[in-house]
């Protein structure tokens, strides 16, 4: 394959998944320096990838409109997708996602070369080098593993989102906006998740923002703009809430602060590409899991055979302190 001509990934969701492809990009940038790197992504997550700094292009897909049943609406989309990946004449495509739409996606692009992470082997004849998704390793470990296995050299694994300079100048302005100040020491949590079963209580993320308020921590409850309603008991305690503000200038507000604690969620999991030092709650963080990539040790477990709703507070508010002093 020629160094110099273009390469297509492709990852739609969501904003973990797409984030545990960053080293993998910067892998495959390592190897093809000069090439044009391009990202295909649901409409929804491509302000993401404005963080990805080896991605030369980005292609949004508009997955709404696949799923409105406007027949008419739907063959026109697909048609003028497929015209602008054949119109590229890609060298080499990368199937991160393995579904069904995305192996269509990768076939359908006409490029040669086409690599794919398979979960079902009925979908391997869509690559012309398919590797079955090993499920016993860290999602971002496959990703390299697969170029490993595509005949890639790996060197140094690198996982660094570049947050866009007007993403954190909002996220100053917020800080100013609500009072507080970017020089003092900031928690930011993330009460919630995709999934309910993976959350960990409210009133718990609460009892943590209560405890270190009055020991001079400033305190930011994040969320989507779904979970502004669910966030009113926050507000109501006259914490700060940015429920709402847009995925990059979160991005920010957690760049500013000194910790971040939450669940196992796409959030968490773009702190730590940004290097921020976080305490994630989850079930486990045994391999295999989306624990906190390269840093397993920063992730907080429940006994076992337990819930994420049962882990302490105690046990929280010792791992948050444990990482604060890290910071001094």
């Amino acid at each position: 394959m020629n160094a110099r001509e273009n390469i297509l990934f492709i990852r739609l969701k969501s904003i973990g998944d797409i984030l545990f492809t960053l080293p993998a990009v910067h892998a495959v940038r390592e190897n093809f320096p000069d090439a044009k790197l391009h990202f295909l992504v649901s409409k929804e997550h491509a302000p993401l990838l404005r963080g990805f700094s080896e991605v030369d292009e980005i292609i949004p897909l508009d997955r709404a409109v696949f799923q409105s049943g406007n027949l008419p609406a739907i063959c026109s989309s697909a048609f003028s997708l497929v015209r602008r990946l054949r119109r590229e004449k890609f060298s080499l495509a990368i199937d991160f996602q393995g579904y069904g739409e995305t192996a269509w996606l990768t076939w359908l692009s006409g490029t040669p070369d086409r690599w794919g992470s398979v979960y079902r082997s009925a979908r391997a004849w869509a690559y012309t080098r398919g590797e079955l998704r090993n499920i016993a390793i860290h999602p971002a470990e496959w990703n390299l593993s697969l170029l490993r296995q595509c005949g890639l050299k790996i060197g140094g694994v690198r996982n660094e989102f570049i947050l866009p300079g007007g993403a954190l100048e909002e996220a100053k302005q917020f800080f100013v906006a609500n009072n507080l100040d970017p020089a003092k020491r900031t928690l930011f949590l993330q009460p919630f998740t995709s999934s309910p079963h993976k959350n960990w209580p409210l009133e718990k993320f609460l009892e943590i923002a209560r405890h270190f308020h009055p020991r001079g921590a400033q305190i930011i409850f994040g969320g989507g703009p779904f979970e502004h309603a669910a966030l009113a008991p926050a507000r109501a305690e006259g914490f700060v809430v940015s429920a709402g503000t847009t995925l990059l200038v979160t991005a920010g507000l957690m760049k500013l602060s000194a910790l971040v604690a939450g669940g196992d969620t796409g959030l968490l999991h773009l702190a730590v590409a940004m290097d921020k030092r976080l305490v994630m709650l989850m079930a486990s963080a045994a391999p295999g899991t989306t624990h906190p990539f390269q840093h397993a040790e920063w992730a907080i477990t429940p006994p076992l055979g337990k819930t994420v709703s049962e882990i302490s507070t105690a046990a929280v508010i010792a791992a948050c302190e444990s990482a604060f002093a890290e910071k001094v």
